[in-house]
């Protein structure tokens, strides 16, 4: 293991769901050597099921539904691999995992292109600064053309494309990638399922020309001639600025081109990047240890009721051990339960350095966006908050369960997965819960049973927005206000008033008609919060 921060790659794989993000993630470990059996989203019971997908809903609906950290060591480099959940309703989750990596690789379906989740993901990147690769995948699959794609990069994302490989075929006659730097091609052969490393043959022009057809090889030779022939150089800084990505090919489910991948991004991609707090820009460099909560997971352990909370070392030496200030509540706190994460599984880490992920358990007091470090004066604002779209009551038809039900809620609520209100004259009082996406709700619902052995029922609400109300005019009784018709009155966990809403244009209709009054996208606590997601730059 390197002690050197510089050395540290994190990062997250982003993309729209199915374009193959967990299927990567796995043969990367693979071929990083911290697996020697790939796992697959659809694994039969007899198979093995991929690393990062460990929630037993991922594995029996086949999608990533919460972040998932995976540290190894891979060439020399300390990797903290970070896995996103791909559909939209969880995409809250992917935007904080965005807070503490250093950058991303974004996975393309190449015979879809750019899709929206891809785009709305892209534009998260593009506001933190973080540098970009990208893996076109499927090759080996009915594909649009290659030079069409490097063209929708530019035109879509205005990022400049620079091709480290090109496909040799596509399709049913894909056979490999030519490495344009080093003017050698790779050709593969398929393993069953891709569980084990294909086969590779290295080799250059002459041999090709032994191996291919002759339409397959005039059509690459082809396509490598009008690439060269246009003299783009790469260039590493603009790839840093997030102005260029350098563009991978290849076919994840087989294998092919993911050494590529691996052996370009480790050395290209940045190390640890400065990151702002209220003190100034805090770098890597900086003796006094700092970090940031991004994430909180209940229950990884299933035979104990844990709560494990995911920093990002910002600055300085961690030790297992030490002692430092918890910034939110001010108290010194003992960090004596650190553990690297590698999926659902962990073990102790004595020591980590800025750049690494530490698994921190023993902490119910810990929250997202929390602050832990040794330097007071530094407090990270780096997690944003989004309004939720979805509404719906949570109500516990089982009186008996009642204290596993309200325990359960009270963990998945920490986790930041809902968030949790209280309707006005609501004789019930079952929690009303808010989120990006209706899944979440589904999840919630699961965990309460398979955690905790309660039962709910979710009744979905026709509301789409929430508002905080103010005044301009102090001492404005605002219980008296008009409301339009479908909306109705309530409050957070924190006792503020709140407005839910039926559509866009009833929040529009009572600010006409009331002036003097104000509503806001986000609770007092989290205003500071809403739009501090721009990465710093110097």
């Amino acid at each position: 293991m390197t002690t050197d921060w510089s050395r540290r790659r994190s990062f997250a794989i982003i993309s729209h769901p199915d374009a193959g993000k967990t299927t990567l993630t796995e043969k990367i470990l693979l071929y990083s050597g911290a697996l020697h059996l790939a796992g697959s989203v659809t694994a039969r019971k007899n198979q093995r099921a991929t690393a990062s997908d460990w929630l037993e809903m991922e594995k029996k609906r086949g999608i990533s539904i919460s972040s998932t950290v995976l540290q190894f060591d891979c060439a020399g480099y300390r990797v903290n691999l970070l896995d996103t959940p791909g559909h939209r309703d969880f995409s809250e989750d992917t935007y904080r995992v965005l807070t503490a990596v250093d950058a991303v690789i974004m996975v393309i379906d190449a015979g879809k292109g750019i899709e929206s989740q891809t785009l709305k993901l892209f534009e998260v990147c593009r506001q933190r600064g973080i540098p970009i690769f990208t893996f076109m995948n499927k090759l080996d699959r009915p594909v649009r053309d290659p030079l069409a794609l490097m063209d929708e990069l530019e035109e879509m994302l205005n990022l400049r494309p620079f091709a480290m490989n090109w496909p040799i075929g596509t399709g049913s006659d894909f056979r490999g990638v030519y490495d344009r730097l080093t003017r050698q091609a790779h050709l593969f052969e398929h393993t069953p399922g891709g569980a084990y490393r294909a086969p590779e043959a290295v080799c250059d022009h002459e041999a090709i020309r032994q191996r291919l057809n002759a339409p397959v090889m005039a059509q690459f030779l082809e396509e490598v001639d009008m690439l060269d022939s246009v003299g783009t150089v790469f260039d590493r800084e603009a790839v840093i600025a997030g102005t260029a990505t350098p563009v991978f090919f290849g076919s994840a489910s087989n294998n092919f081109g993911v050494q590529l991948l691996l052996d370009g991004f480790l050395p290209l991609a940045p190390g640890p990047a400065a990151h702002r707090s209220e003190k100034g820009l805090i770098e890597p460099d900086n003796p006094a240890f700092s970090g940031f909560i991004f994430k909180i997971q209940g229950n990884m352990d299933p035979k104990h009721r844990d709560h494990l909370a995911f920093l990002r070392v910002c600055s300085g030496k961690f030790t297992r051990d030490m002692s430092v200030t918890h910034q939110r509540t001010k108290r010194r706190v003992r960090l004596t339960n650190s553990h690297k994460l590698f999926g659902a599984e962990r073990e102790i880490m004595n020591e980590a350095w800025p750049g690494d992920i530490i698994g921190l358990v023993g902490h119910p007091d810990f929250l997202i966006g929390d602050t832990l470090t040794e330097d007071t004066a530094i407090v990270y604002n780096e997690i944003p908050r989004f309004p939720p779209e979805c509404f719906a009551l949570l109500h516990n038809p089982s009186p008996a369960q009642y204290k596993s039900f309200r325990k359960g809620l009270d963990q998945v609520l920490t986790e930041g997965i809902v968030q949790r209100f209280w309707l006005s004259d609501e004789p019930n009082q079952s929690p009303l819960l808010a989120a990006v996406g209706p899944l979440q709700f589904e999840v919630a619902q699961y965990r309460l049973k398979a955690e905790y052995g309660a039962e709910s029922r979710i009744e979905n609400l026709a509301w789409t927005h929430v508002r905080w109300p103010g005044s301009k005019e102090p001492g404005r009784d605002l219980s008296a206000l008009s409301l339009p018709v479908g909306s109705r009155w309530g409050r957070d966990d924190a006792e503020n008033p709140v407005i839910f809403f039926q559509d866009a244009w009833a929040p529009g209709y009572l600010l006409q008609h009331n002036p003097d009054i104000v509503l806001n996208d986000f609770a007092p606590k989290d205003r500071d919060k809403a739009h501090a997601f721009a990465r710093p730059k110097k």
